[in-house]
């Protein structure tokens, strides 16, 4: 461990990454199956990207959303998996302090531009489902990029208070992180001044930033299931649940590993169920969502038929 002298003791410059395994022997098959999911998850959400672009079926809001969604996806998985591949190559697992912090910064921000986005799908098909007179005009191109805007301004500003927060804090050491990246709950426990306003900021934070697009995606769908059962066609209420289904299954992944990642504060050491929620949060979930919007949905699976052959609709 790297280190310089300070008035008030010796001053961290880098952290250790433990990484997921410190067996020399499994570190290979690590690497080939994080390199493949990498690959799975770019390629994947890529496709959907490339699909909303070119099909004019797809060039609606609730698509437009899923396009930014899944250009949150390739950031999100980019920020983390890399940089753990190439310390696996390399065998280096030293992480200097800036780029520790940089990491930290850029997860958050994608995070929270997640958590925002979700919850302006939530309020599309509330709108396209409950409101469908006035849809076309409360959902019109102004609002959504309003909607988008809005989305990376919190998260923004979200990410920038985290960071700073966290670089006043001092790291004497021990600078061994158990984990495969950066994050709040492990720099927390490595320093050695108070992380109390820390952990209240991130509960503060927290709150507005999951709790309130929570409540109001759990809002949004109550009101589209009680729309949803009134329509006496069960094809009808059939066509409606199948759009908010893939949502919703995607929400769930989100917040519920977005959750237990957070629970944990108070704890002593990090454990390896922390590297699993960690998984869970920054490659299952990414890699999953082209699945899961593009399973059920014909127009999408067309789209994407049409993208990887090079065939354009000529109807």
């Amino acid at each position: 461990m790297e280190s310089k002298s300070e008035s008030n003791g010796t001053a961290v410059t880098e952290f250790i990454l433990l990484g997921l395994v410190e067996s020399t022997g499994l570190q290979p098959a690590i690497f080939v199956i994080f390199f493949f999911a990498y690959l799975l998850t770019v390629g994947g959400n890529l496709s959907i990207l490339a699909a909303v672009l070119v099909e004019p079926k797809l060039h609606t809001p609730m698509y437009f959303f899923l396009g930014n969604l899944s250009m949150l996806d390739v950031g999100c998985i980019s920020v983390t998996v890399p940089s753990m591949l190439g310390r696996l190559l390399t065998h280096k697992r030293s992480v200097p302090y800036g780029a520790c912090l940089t990491q930290l910064f850029f997860f958050h921000l994608l995070a929270g531009v997640d958590c925002f986005l979700l919850t302006a799908m939530a309020y599309d098909r509330f709108l396209a489902i409950c409101r469908p007179l006035t849809y076309s005009t409360r959902m019109n191109h102004t609002v959504q990029r309003i909607l988008v805007a809005t989305s990376w301004a919190c998260a923004f500003s979200n990410a920038l208070t985290h960071t700073v927060a966290i670089s006043t804090l001092n790291f004497c050491g021990p600078s061994v992180i158990n984990h495969f990246y950066c994050d709040l709950p492990q720099l927390f426990q490595l320093s050695c001044s108070s992380t109390q306003l820390n952990e209240l900021l991130l509960f503060g934070l927290g709150v507005l930033m999951a709790g309130a697009p929570v409540i109001l995606i759990v809002t949004s769908y109550i009101h589209v299931a009680v729309a949803v059962l009134r329509i006496r066609s069960s094809e009808g209420r059939k066509k409606a649940f199948s759009t908010c289904g893939s949502h919703l299954t995607v929400v769930g992944i989100f917040y519920g590993t977005g959750v237990f990642s957070y629970m944990r504060l108070g704890s002593v050491e990090a454990s390896d169920k922390d590297k699993g929620i960690g998984i869970l949060n920054t490659v299952v979930s990414p890699m999953l969502n082209p699945l899961i919007y593009s399973l059920r949905n014909p127009d999408v699976q067309g789209a994407l038929r049409r993208v990887l052959t090079g065939k354009r609709d000529m109807a």
